[in-house]
């Protein structure tokens, strides 16, 4: 049995994290040796943590190095946490506070412009992330986390949607695949969770599992509250099993990854999106057939904006309602081009004073000029006015502005 354990990050480059190297021992009590530029503002506190922390697991003879390169208390105790777990097979869970600005719920129809990747075993990344104002952040403990770091992320993204403020922002986790993925469930529904992204969806099968055992979760813990779905279809056959994925239970929302699927097809993913645009075509349409959204992929050259506002505008044409970002500086371009324009803001505007209009005088049938007006079509033009309304694009008086011109 190993009786050394080595969690977190260090070297040049690394903020935010630290590095544990922790032996269990059978005599000699509690060394620890503390490595940082802030140790003598906060060493004392990060000493006292790590005390803690060992009292809680009843261990009492251990040598610790801890090298920290401004790591907040939730990482400093989740890297001990996974070391100290790996050591001694011990399950208890040493649970930073809950911050209660994080105890909220999120609407099935809420609004999925943009969510943020964000690297699950990186928490520099993670910090800051809400200022940013994504619809969603999204925690990754998959592509963006190697193999061999997996298992101690789990604990980060726990602490992390225990301890830091997401601003609102729906707060998400990417699992790994299914039934791998499994695993992750444990550290993440009791900690409320919104949405877990399923990557490499290919079945409904797939969702049932993962359904299965969020409600035993949610059972044991004694957890209410929804927890949505957002499968990611990235292959051939997942494209062709859209409907299917699309339609099952709590999935509010179906996203594609065009990386892995092009790698699938064996072709080269372009700007112009034309080896896509089968795949895209497909999930929107079963997206609009089950009632969720329709989600795009990620645009990976954060540097050219004027290329993803193209991206963005090919993609709200093709129907879908929102796409993934890798870096905050796109998630402005990506709000400012899902957003309704000026002509469709006109266009709303009309609808929904003929639809008022009709309902103050009675009548059964809204009609806007020659054209009858179908109770879906109103709908969707009153979603397009509540969005410029919260957006800023338009007055929440517009109706007595529209009256009056």
């Amino acid at each position: 049995m190993a009786t050394i354990a080595t969690t977190g990050n260090k070297g040049k480059g690394i903020r935010s994290d630290c590095h544990v190297t922790l032996e269990i021992r059978q005599s000699g009590g509690i060394e620890i040796q503390l490595v940082s530029k802030v140790k003598a503002m906060y060493g004392d506190s990060i000493l006292r943590l790590c005390n803690e922390i060992f009292r809680f697991y009843n261990i009492s003879d251990a040598s610790l190095l801890l090298e920290d390169s401004g790591a907040l208390e939730l990482v400093i105790a989740a890297r001990l946490e996974a070391a100290i777990r790996q050591l001694t097979g011990n399950t208890k869970e040493y649970l930073p506070e809950f911050l209660p600005q994080n105890n909220y719920q999120t609407a099935r129809d809420r609004d999925r412009f943009s969510r943020l990747y964000l690297p699950g075993n990186s928490p520099s990344l993670m910090i800051n992330a809400g200022i940013h104002k994504p619809n969603g952040i999204i925690l990754d403990l998959e592509d963006a986390v190697a193999v061999s770091k997996k298992a101690e992320a789990r604990f980060l993204v726990r602490n992390a949607l225990r301890s830091l403020d997401f601003y609102g922002a729906e707060r998400m986790v990417r699992i790994n695949q299914v039934p791998a993925g499994l695993a992750d469930l444990d550290y993440i529904i009791p900690h409320n969770v919104n949405l877990v992204l399923v990557p490499k969806c290919e079945s409904a099968e797939q969702l049932k599992l993962v359904n299965e055992n969020i409600e035993k979760i949610k059972k044991e813990k004694g957890i209410g509250g929804n927890v949505w779905l957002m499968p990611i279809i990235e292959s051939a056959l997942g494209v062709l099993k859209a409907l299917e994925i699309a339609t099952s239970p709590n999935v509010v929302s179906v996203a594609i990854g065009l990386e892995d699927y092009t790698a699938d097809l064996g072709t080269r993913r372009t700007n112009e999106g034309n080896e896509s645009f089968f795949a895209r075509s497909m999930v929107v349409n079963a997206c609009k057939a089950a009632g969720v959204q329709a989600i795009d992929s990620v645009f990976s050259d954060i540097a050219d904006m004027e290329a993803l506002k193209q991206t963005v505008l090919r993609s709200k044409a093709l129907g879908f309602d929102g796409m993934g970002c890798i870096h905050p500086r796109q998630i402005r371009v990506i709000h400012d081009n899902f957003a309704p324009d000026e002509a469709e803001i006109d266009k709303a505007k009309k609808i929904v004073n003929a639809f008022i209009e009709a309902t103050e005088k009675g009548l059964g049938v809204v009609s806007l000029g020659t054209k009858m007006i179908d109770p879906p079509v109103v709908k969707r033009a009153q979603h397009t006015i509540n969005l410029a309304v919260s957006m800023g694009k338009l007055n929440a008086d517009w109706r007595n502005e529209f009256l009056t011109v």
